[in-house]
């Protein structure tokens, strides 16, 4: 009996200690729930004992504990709200963070000319800035400077007499910017500064311990973040208040202002089988630029050639030959994506077409081009009322787009990679510009005529009369029938006259919806343009419709899809597209005056055009660039081209990120004007006196 009780009893303690386990099992499985606090004031704070010091939870982990602390007794079914709630939150956060990331490596390529990666993180940041620097940076991250190879351990500490120390702390006290944002380091005001002699003396990088934690990293890398940009301190004091003087007096970094400048090839070199016409005569051209100091090359990329047989059927073979000479020769590319067609007057005879099986379509549907009030089509570039349509073999307009930009990107990965390709630019209608195709010389049109509405097709007319319907007046889906022809001028109409319809409730209402498919336009193919070209800088061309720009009406801009009336702002609604894309707008800049006999007639202001549009994206904190619109061969036109790109008078020192020279032919036959372009170049570096 007494063997009994004692089994039952040993039997009952391993129930217990079971018991116990498996509630542990459970707690490890459940969150951590905080006790509650205590009921009583039996026991004081200071002799309950103290719990080992634990690292702060971050992130999705504090919001759980958190939760869990003050709802320890909350269902399981909300806990589960809440954690989803916190993901999603958290994935907000990183987007954001990703998207500043991504805007600050741009600007470090295109600016600093820093060779990043397509995905770079912060040690190929930091590595970068050590480069530019002068110091060693090896694949395991060793840091030292090429002429102290010694490790770490065995390079001395600096050692300052008084007064330098005394120079080292007046520097600490305000810190001055060794580089500007918006200059190259190689910028003039600081090669002066002898930078180089005065880095030898500082000591290796500071090597990093694998076992810190993320916490530790940032730290230890913002701590040598500073260390870089802090080499200003050791400068010796005289160049530091030489470099102050020349800031006082507009003569420094933010005195004068980096422009870079591009030459865009001519059009012609590949042919329509992609292949390189002329390599021999690129190397001798791409020579005059390299002695010239261009700082890059733009080259357009044309859909008719590559995807001109069949859908989906890429040939980039010449593009590959003429971009690896480029490269041959150190130049940074910028490369466009043209979905227009090419020809014309001054083409010199070279005609470049839709994809022949785009035209194939067209035969059949001639909807999908762009249509006038007459009902002639015009086959420059495709019509934006089928960027939703799957009518092009079973693809819309704008997945069309986006699978030619993503092949590019697949195709020149390396270039990417590389950095070689500062930006892309995406050509969104006519002439590779933001407009509708209303000023076609094919149709007839002339300097100055105000052209015409483009919006005739199905597909836009369809959209209009939807947009009319519910605006509630059906009767408004049509376009207006006293608005000219394409030379006509405004006030020989009864829709651009003084008090003309344009002004009218119908007038208003139509001019909304077709400055509207614009705006959408832009939208939709920049959406699918940031996804082909993640971290690269792109570009949108605006044109320059300077004529009748003196009217109420300014007609020339309505058709061409701009709602810019004498009483409206239409570009402030297209820039703040731009921004939430971060584009650059590329401004097309008109030139001379003097280059229009029939000026006066046009009332045309093309200054104050400029004024207006570069401001509007100014205000909205854009990127800004410039393009000429017209060939330039004397000293006042490039003067001109120069006081556009950098006002001289603005408050706020903005100017252009960088400058496109279209060239009228190639650079090689124009050895007349050669002192001229160099000059030009040489202005926009502010390189220099150049006013001999």
């Amino acid at each position: 009996m007494l063997s009994t009780v004692r089994d039952a009893a040993k039997m009952n303690t391993n129930v217990n200690t079971m018991n116990h386990s498996f509630a542990a099992g459970a707690q490890d499985l459940e969150p951590q729930q905080s006790p509650p606090p205590p009921t009583t004031t039996s026991h004081p704070y200071h002799a309950q004992p103290q719990p080992q010091p634990q690292r702060r939870p971050r992130g999705f982990a504090a919001t759980n504990s958190n939760n869990n602390t003050t709802t320890s007794t909350s269902a399981p079914t909300k806990s589960r709200k809440e954690r989803e709630k916190e993901k999603e939150r958290t994935k907000l956060r990183e987007r954001h963070r990703r998207a500043i990331t991504s805007r600050m490596l741009a600007g470090l390529r295109q600016y600093g000319n820093f060779p990043l990666p397509a995905r770079a993180d912060m040690n190929d940041v930091i590595a970068a800035l050590a480069r530019e620097a002068g110091w060693t940076v090896e694949a395991d991250g060793t840091t030292y400077r090429q002429s102290s190879p010694a490790p770490p351990s065995q390079v001395p500490m600096p050692q300052f007499n008084s007064s330098q120390q005394n120079n080292i702390n007046a520097a600490n006290v305000g810190t001055h910017p060794v580089r500007s944002v918006e200059s190259p380091l190689y910028s003039s005001s600081i090669k002066n500064c002898s930078m180089r002699s005065s880095i030898d003396c500082q000591p290796s990088a500071l090597r990093v311990d694998e076992n810190l934690s993320p916490a530790s990293l940032d730290s230890v890398a913002a701590e040598r973040m500073r260390s870089l940009i802090s080499i200003q301190v050791l400068l010796p004091s005289t160049h530091l208040n030489a470099w102050r003087q020349d800031r006082e007096h507009g003569n420094g970094l933010s005195g004068t202002s980096y422009i870079p400048v591009y030459v865009r090839l001519a059009t012609g070199l590949i042919n329509n089988f992609c292949q390189l016409m002329d390599p021999e005569g690129i190397k001798e051209e791409l020579q005059h630029l390299k002695a010239l100091h261009v700082d890059g090359i733009v080259v357009d990329c044309w859909w008719g050639i590559v995807e001109a047989w069949a859908p989906k059927k890429y040939e980039w073979a010449g593009y590959r030959e003429m971009f690896n000479i480029i490269r041959e020769f150190g130049m940074k590319l910028q490369v466009i994506m043209a979905f227009h067609e090419y020809g014309g007057h001054d083409s010199g005879g070279i005609f470049i077409s839709l994809p022949q099986w785009v035209l194939e379509i067209g035969k059949s549907n001639q909807d999908i081009f762009f249509t006038d009030r007459e009902g002639r089509r015009n086959t420059e570039c495709l019509s934006w009322g089928i960027d939703k349509e799957r009518v092009l073999r079973g693809r819309t307009g704008i997945e069309v787009y986006f699978d030619f930009m993503r092949s590019f990107r697949t195709e020149f990965d390396d270039l990417f990679t590389e950095g070689l390709i500062s930006a892309v630019e995406i050509g969104l209608g006519a002439s590779g510009e933001l407009k509708y195709p209303s000023f076609s010389e094919r149709m007839g049109w002339r300097y100055p005529g105000i052209g015409e509405f483009q919006c005739y097709d199905k597909y836009l007319l369809q959209n209009l009369q939807k947009a009319a319907k519910l605006r509630g007046h059906s009767f408004w889906g049509r376009g207006p029938d006293n608005a000219g022809y394409y030379n006509s001028k405004p006030h020989e109409t009864g829709f651009f006259c003084e008090r003309g319809d344009f002004d009218s409730y119908y007038g208003r209402f139509f001019l909304r919806w077709y400055t509207k498919v614009l705006i959408d336009h832009a939208d939709n193919v920049l959406s699918l343009a940031s996804l082909a070209f993640e971290d690269i800088q792109i570009v949108v061309k605006i044109p320059a419709v300077y004529w009748w720009y003196k009217t109420s009406s300014h007609a020339a801009e309505l058709t061409a899809g701009y709602y810019n009336s004498s009483n409206r702002d239409g570009y402030s609604p297209l820039f703040e597209v731009l921004k939430k894309h971060a584009a650059t707008m590329k401004f097309v800049i008109s030139g001379l005056q003097a280059s229009y006999p029939e000026i006066d007639e046009a009332l045309s202001d093309p200054e104050a055009l400029s004024w207006q549009v570069l401001n509007a994206a100014w205000d909205q904190r854009l990127s800004v660039a410039g393009q000429n619109g017209q060939p330039c061969y004397d000293r006042e036109g490039f003067t001109r081209l120069v006081e556009t790109a950098s006002p001289r008078n603005n408050p706020d020192c903005r100017h252009f990120s960088f400058f496109v020279f279209q060239q009228p032919s190639p650079l090689i036959q124009r050895t007349i004007c050669f002192s001229e372009i160099d000059y030009f170049i040489k202005s926009m570096h502010a390189a220099g006196d150049v006013s001999n």
